[in-house]
């Protein structure tokens, strides 16, 4: 059950607390069109996996690992009233169609429950997909592709090890090849980096591996708040009151704004002066460059040290954009990265017409008591949400011209 990103639980507990009846819609969004996974992944062995995922409930050792352990240099992060209810809490159901060789994959039911689906349903189908494509291959012939994909991945981390003081952690459960294939990645990583590897945001791993459990919040908070808003006005404070509501149960590193749900620069320019205060931002879209010097501008215009804030690249990263971004803002911030499907996923060129390259697959929140989510983000290809509500949208966070960029992973 705690095969997931830790970030989902710190959610999790907060939408527990402050929304627990919402009723939320999420549905399975493949960005990548051209790979027709209802054509690659058998319906009723998909089916068998998500029937197992709604069998599973907490294991005593997972229930005592969140009661007990120490996250982010706090005891007891789950409180006794979240943790009785997660104890007891399965999956609810789910509804599954093909559909113009795609899969129609959805879950409805109260917000705490449903989300609790998204990273499973990632990580079957990314896995299903993969299993689909080796199936016909000899025992040799995957001995060699694996040998092959363990020396890229390897390569990669000699290169990372040159980087001084380097912070990387590991951010790629939901678009992984395999749950072993992560596995695997992360143990590479504690050998390779050492320190400079500060952990996952897998929770699973992380309490097997004994490594820091890494996450915080995502876009799905304010999306989902801002859905329920009944106003315009509402609309345009809905952001803020999801990070009020965060700051009530977290401290230090937890305090990370993730801004781009509707636009950078807007949600900074009309930000409350509190925010600023908060220990730093996470860049998941658009020019990440870019990203972090608007942040290091709004910090300085609210008489905050830049260099004494944490800036989180986790778009798109791969090692050259890691070496890049690093050398331009260390010793401006303090800079730490996310890697995510490069570091779980890269087996582009090892296969035949490219079939386990990765490919863009979400699984997000689309309605919320029966009204639609937006998302803009800061590259116009990842937003999403009926046309006529996107436009709504940038009205009201006044988001400006945007500079699309290619949709990867």
């Amino acid at each position: 059950m705690i095969d997931t990103d830790f970030y989902k639980l710190l959610m999790c507990q907060s939408i527990f607390r402050n929304s627990p009846d919402t009723n939320v819609t999420f549905s399975l969004i493949n960005r990548s069109s051209s790979v027709r996974l209802a054509d690659l992944v058998d319906e009723g062995e998909l089916r068998e996996q998500l029937d197992h995922v709604r069998s599973l409930s907490l294991t005593r050792g997972e229930s005592t690992w969140l009661r007990g352990n120490t996250f982010y240099g706090k005891r007891q992060m789950f409180r006794p009233d979240f943790m009785e209810w997660f104890e007891g809490m399965r999956l609810p159901p789910y509804h599954l169609e093909k559909r113009d060789g795609q899969y129609e994959l959805t879950f409805e039911g109260r917000w705490p429950e449903v989300m609790l689906w998204e990273i499973p349903a990632l990580a079957v189908l990314m896995e299903l997909r993969g299993r689909a494509v080796l199936e016909r291959k000899g025992r040799f012939e995957l001995q060699v592709l694996y040998a092959r994909a363990m020396t890229k991945l390897w390569e990669k981390i000699t290169r990372l090890r040159d980087i001084d003081g380097l912070k990387i952690a590991d951010f790629g459960t939901r678009r992984r090849h395999s749950f072993l294939w992560q596995d695997w990645a992360v143990q590479a990583m504690q050998e390779g980096l050492g320190s400079k590897f500060t952990g996952t945001s897998n929770c699973l791993i992380a309490m097997r591996s004994e490594v820091e459990a890494i996450g915080t919040n995502a876009h799905e908070l304010p999306m989902v708040y801002a859905a329920l808003a009944n106003s315009d006005a509402e609309l345009a404070q809905a952001p803020y009151r999801v990070l009020a509501d965060w700051q009530e149960e977290h401290d230090g590193n937890l305090r990370i704004i993730l801004p781009d749900t509707f636009g950078t620069e807007g949600f900074l320019r009309n930000a409350p002066d509190w925010l600023a205060a908060w220990t730093g931002i996470r860049i998941d879209s658009g020019d990440p460059a870019a990203g972090a010097e608007i942040a290091i501008r709004w910090w300085k215009e609210r008489g905050e040290d830049p260099r004494q804030k944490l800036v989180i690249f986790s778009d798109g990263l791969d090692v050259e954009k890691i070496e890049e971004l690093h050398k331009q803002f260390v010793g401006r911030v303090k800079v730490s990265f996310g890697w995510g499907t490069m570091l779980t996923n890269d087996f582009r060129g090892l296969t035949a017409g490219d079939a386990l390259a990765p490919f863009s697959l979400v699984c997000k929140a689309v309605s919320a008591n029966g009204r639609p989510t937006v998302k803009l983000s800061d590259n116009p290809n990842k937003a999403m949400g009926p046309a006529a509500e996107i436009e709504r949208y940038k009205k009201v966070f006044a988001v400006g011209a945007q500079t699309a960029q290619e949709v990867v992973v």
